[in-house]
């Protein structure tokens, strides 16, 4: 089940059910369970080039998942269905007292571990050499909008504004994410990690390192044989577990994150050693990808009872 309580972070989700065609291929997948691209496109009369592109957006909103498998003929990609229902809240808004909102810059990280291929820029240039670690250390970082790595982790401190007497009921994270290839590979999955104060979420997995359109707030100078854009990915933990655009990743509720007694809530994304895939992680600020918007973390709390 996703459950949408915030309608701006939710508009990939909206876009990608805007589309009849989307909507067609859903209803397919609701009566057939699973579907190939060849399928797909003979059920619906369109070529494999368009039903790729209307895939990737369901993908992307999280309402399907993609597998290939090996058939007599080569790699086949089937379709299946990852949420059969969405819930709705338009009224969920939180007394203002109850909440503080952040945005953190990409380049804002504490601390990092990073491998090749990786690399940082600034709304105005790269910073240092591309797959050189040593300039994730260099104090221009704090400006960079892009950040890029194929494993490790960046980690960022949140404050903490709570007053004692209040209890932390929810964590809301939303970042536009993607895999990291070298140049850029539309299929190129990767697992990305969120941990906070040292727990383990859960994970998403970025379906590639998106380049074959133009992200629309990239400077003029970046590229376009680099990665472009991501996907906008709303995390949240709460009392019934932690989410990532309503589909659960895990039973890690904000009880397993208390007590909030520290300056600092520490938040870490990445893509770990034991991760199934391995394909990288680039995170995006306002001057680059789709979204004109940083890090962004919102926190709800209440009196204690």
């Amino acid at each position: 089940m996703i459950h949408i309580k915030d309608l701006r972070s939710s508009m990939h989700i909206f876009k990608a059910l805007s589309s009849e065609v989307r909507v067609e291929i859903l209803m397919l997948l609701l009566h057939h369970e699973r579907l190939n691209l060849d399928e797909i496109a003979k059920r619906l009369n369109l070529t494999n080039g368009a039903i790729t592109q209307h895939v990737r957006k369901l993908e992307e909103s999280g309402l399907l998942v993609t597998e290939t498998t090996g058939a007599k003929h080569g790699l086949q990609k089937f379709c299946f269905l990852n949420e059969k229902k969405i819930i709705i809240d338009i009224d969920v808004e939180e007394p203002h007292d109850n909440l503080y909102e952040v945005d953190i810059k990409v380049g804002h990280y504490v601390a990092f571990d990073v491998e090749p291929t990786c690399g940082l820029a600034t709304k105005n240039s790269i910073i240092g050499d591309f797959d050189d670690p040593r300039y994730f250390a260099d104090p221009e970082h704090v400006n960079a909008e892009i950040v890029w790595l194929t494993k490790g982790y960046l980690e960022y401190w949140i404050p903490n504004y709570i007053k004692p007497g209040r209890r932390v009921e929810e964590i809301q994270i939303l970042a536009e994410l993607s895999s990291e290839a070298p140049s850029y590979n539309n299929d190129f999955p990767s697992d990305i990690y969120f941990y906070i104060n040292g727990v383990e979420l859960g994970y998403w997995t970025s379906p590639g390192d998106f380049g074959d359109e133009r992200g629309k707030q990239n400077p003029d100078w970046w590229p376009p044989h680099l990665n472009q854009h991501g996907v906008l990915k709303l995390v949240r933990v709460n009392r019934n577990g932690s989410f990532i655009d309503g589909c659960r990743i895990s039973d890690v509720t904000i009880d397993d994150l208390q007590p909030f007694d520290k300056h600092e809530i520490k938040l870490r994304i990445g893509v770990p050693e034991k991760a199934e895939h391995i394909g990288g992680l680039t995170i995006y600020g306002r001057s680059f990808g789709h979204y004109q918007s940083d890090i962004t973390v919102r926190v709800l709390h209440r009196h204690e009872a």
